[in-house]
């Protein structure tokens, strides 16, 4: 199967690129910064091109089987921006009609169900629930993932030099996933599904609260002493006012901190297999 990766640079984008391309996939990588994705994923086939321009996209996926779309809300964009996940979303499943794409694999998230509980509504939750519905109408078969908190998000967003930034407290635990094992995950999925729809829950092997996970990964990181620190909501909450990145960081840790999260990836693991890293052994690994 011929794969078209839409966003393989960032964080959860690069574990995934490297795991479909390790297990010798047919993967091409389209981004806007070809030199940056080259750097990052020497000899990989590439294919150059924005998910706002519908041209390129369908350039791109000529003699294409699938595509694995990793898009997200920038921290810093606001509703009324261009959004990868709303116009972004309507180019590639136009351009995915146009040429005959047999399935689309997207990245959602678990938190962003949380849109609607306890009188919380944030518009990037209501353009992510949107982005599947899409999908789910656009008449190609698809595979969802619904992931849990990501480790990664400790190395490449909470920490502060020796530092753990903590937000509030959250009252369910939440089952912490390795993006290299959900890598594996999708990979597997392009390997076992045809012309079937499939939604999966993508958790970890264990759940913490954060501050249960933020006392694992700081016990266990080895090449620094880190430290946790913690503040009140109200204080994102306010400089959220005036700028937009803490008002993201309010709305995101406001739904982590209360999403009440259980365990649903009986299923995912019996089809994908079952992921392996702890947070302990991924702080070791860091």
């Amino acid at each position: 199967m011929k794969i078209l990766f839409i966003g393989p640079t960032g964080m959860l984008g690069k574990p995934v690129a490297k795991e479909l391309i390790r297990q010798a996939s047919d993967i091409s990588l389209f981004g806007r910064d070809i030199n940056k994705i080259q750097s990052l994923f020497p000899g990989a086939k590439t294919a150059q091109g924005d998910v706002f321009d519908k041209n390129s996209l369908v350039a791109a996926m000529r003699r294409i089987d699938a595509l694995y779309c990793n898009l997200s809300v920038l921290q810093t964009s606001k509703e009324k921006d261009l959004q990868p996940e709303r116009e972004g979303v309507d180019n590639i499943i136009a351009a995915a009609r146009e040429t005959g794409i047999r399935r689309i694999a997207y990245l959602s998230s678990l938190v962003h169900k949380y849109e609607g509980m306890n009188g919380f509504n944030w518009w990037a939750f209501q353009i992510k629930n949107t982005a599947v519905e899409k999908v789910k109408l656009s008449g190609i078969p698809y595979t969802i993932f619904y992931p849990s908190t990501f480790m990664d998000c400790y190395p490449f967003q909470m920490m502060r030099g020796n530092k753990v930034a903590a937000l509030g407290s959250s009252v369910a635990p939440m089952w912490f996933i390795a993006a290299a094992d959900y890598g594996k995950q999708v990979a597997a999925s392009f390997r076992v599904l045809t012309d079937e729809n499939r939604e999966y829950n993508v958790q970890g092997p264990e759940p913490f609260t954060f501050e249960e996970g933020n006392k694992v990964f700081t016990d266990n990181y080895k090449r620094a002493k880190l430290k946790t620190m913690k503040a009140p909501m109200w204080i994102m909450k306010f400089l959220g006012l005036f700028i937009q990145k803490y008002n993201y960081a309010w709305h995101i840790c406001e739904a982590l901190n209360n999403y009440p999260e259980k365990f649903e990836s009986e299923n995912t693991w019996k089809e994908l297999g079952r992921p392996a890293t702890t947070l302990a052994a991924y702080a070791r690994s860091l």
